[in-house]
């Protein structure tokens, strides 16, 4: 039987109307990534009402032989939704709330929900999804859940994965996944849904999951403070653990490097004091009790001992927001300078120092005129680090070089930007051989003839 006798953008118009099946130039607000490095040249992108019409778009691409690539809000880094001649499925219409449950402390929420939204939408009921990152207004569920992001409150609630109950999938064959539950427990065999978190839709088109929800914290303790070094802001992060029974939200590391160029092209925002080589944000979340005399005294004890140089902790909600700014610029700042060599390492806590300074050696060795740029969550070990060379024949060694550097010292390769395209040769580099193995068995059990984002996450053999 001849399968082929309707081209598939008749096929896919007849399902969702012509309106929702763009070409040519009405896709070019897909043809790039935030960062502008990464192309797409789909045949088409279709833009699917409900999870039943995702999975009809699937039967038809693989009808017609088509490459399937997702796209939520398209604010990946590493190239996760590049193609040419594929087919890209958009969630943006897939943005329904369908429950909040309060007390079973979960939300179900369609794959092209907004982050922002899911946040503003359980503030009423006094609970907050506790994810947050700079492009919280535009990056959507399926994005964040298939690249198990991270952002700055992992010291306290744990990546994406962490904050994950359930899903709804759409496997490679049409076939729709449920997995939509709201236990805190279940060990009845594999775990399934850990396999599309963080698979970057190479398994399956994530359409729906249910989130895991946190009591708001009644009191914010925010501040900014130097520090003598990064020994003395690992100790500076254990006293305030101690001290607040673990209630440290966000711990980020922002170096003079960074401040330096915060100060370049964000003028606007103003730094609390002079700049100094080690600085962190600090910030405390409590349920039961004002958290700021706790900061302060943990402060002005760290000031006595000489790890605290100075320090200045936010007196409003309009100074605690300033101080955010002034971490969460970090992409904007990052992205003023190309080429780069972007890094999103994950290393032990004590191992941070380390990583930076064998690497700075190396760098120097390499190419004496290359700048870095590092900004860092402290708390949970992730340092994202960009290297500007001054040769750009140096992009591919220094990326070596930082990867040495890194597992050397036990860490690894990515922390929550994911892996795309432009960690496929790092993958090669530093993934266990059998690692790779098993990935590669898992992506031909369910995705048999590679259709599913194909080229991402897994290098070849």
């Amino acid at each position: 039987m001849n399968t082929t006798q309707t081209d598939p953008l008749s096929d896919l118009r007849a399902l969702l109307g012509a309106t929702h099946v763009l070409t040519g130039a009405e896709t070019d607000r897909f043809a790039r990534d935030w960062t502008g490095k990464w192309r797409a040249d789909p045949v088409a992108v279709v833009r699917p009402a409900d999870t039943e019409q995702v999975a009809a778009c699937v039967r038809i691409a693989a009808r017609h032989g088509l490459a399937i690539v997702p796209v939520g809000g398209n604010t990946g880094l590493v190239g996760g939704t590049a193609n040419t001649g594929a087919l890209m499925i958009s969630l943006e219409r897939m943005t329904a709330i369908r429950d909040i449950r309060p007390e079973a402390g979960v939300i179900v929420v369609e794959a092209g929900a907004v982050l922002s939204t899911i946040h503003d939408a359980v503030a009423e009921h006094g609970l907050m999804f506790p994810l947050t990152f700079g492009a919280r207004g535009s990056a959507r569920v399926g994005g964040f859940l298939s690249t198990n992001a991270g952002g700055s409150n992992v010291v306290r609630y744990g990546s994406t994965r962490g904050l994950c109950l359930g899903l709804e999938v759409v496997l490679a064959d049409g076939r729709i996944l449920d997995l939509m539950s709201a236990l805190r427990k279940d060990n009845s065999g594999y775990d399934l849904r850990d396999l599309f978190i963080g698979g970057e839709g190479t398994l399956g088109i994530i359409t729906a999951a249910v989130l895991r929800l946190t009591p708001t914290p009644r009191h914010y303790a925010t501040a900014f403070a130097a520090v003598s070094d990064l020994p003395a802001a690992l100790r500076l992060l254990r006293a305030l653990q101690q001290a607040t029974d673990g209630a440290v939200e966000a711990f980020e590391y922002m170096p003079r490097g960074y401040m330096q160029a915060l100060s370049k092209y964000r003028p606007d925002l103003r730094q609390p004091f002079a700049i100094h080589d080690h600085n962190v944000m600090i910030d405390l979340g409590g349920l039961s009790r004002p958290l700021d005399e706790t900061l302060e005294n943990v402060l002005a004890r760290a000031v006595e001992q000489g790890d605290v140089l100075d320090a200045m902790i936010a007196q409003n909600a309009a100074q605690r927001a300033h101080i955010w700014e002034m971490r969460e610029s970090a992409a904007e700042v990052t992205f003023t300078r190309l080429p780069i060599v972007d890094n999103d390492v994950a290393l032990p806590l004590d191992g941070v120092g380390d990583f930076i300074d064998t690497m700075r050696a190396r760098l120097d060795a390499m190419d004496p005129g290359a700048d870095d740029l590092i900004v860092a969550h402290l708390g949970d070990g992730n340092v994202h680090l960009t290297v500007y060379p001054s040769d750009d024949r140096q992009l591919d060694a220094i990326r070596e070089m930082i990867e040495a550097v890194t597992v050397d010292l036990g860490g690894s390769i990515s922390a929550e930007h994911g892996i795309g395209l432009s960690k496929l040769t790092t993958m090669t580099r530093r993934k266990d051989p059998v690692a790779l193995d098993v990935m590669r068995a898992v992506k031909q059990a369910l995705d048999p003839d590679n259709r599913m984002n194909p080229g991402k996450v897994i290098p070849d053999a």
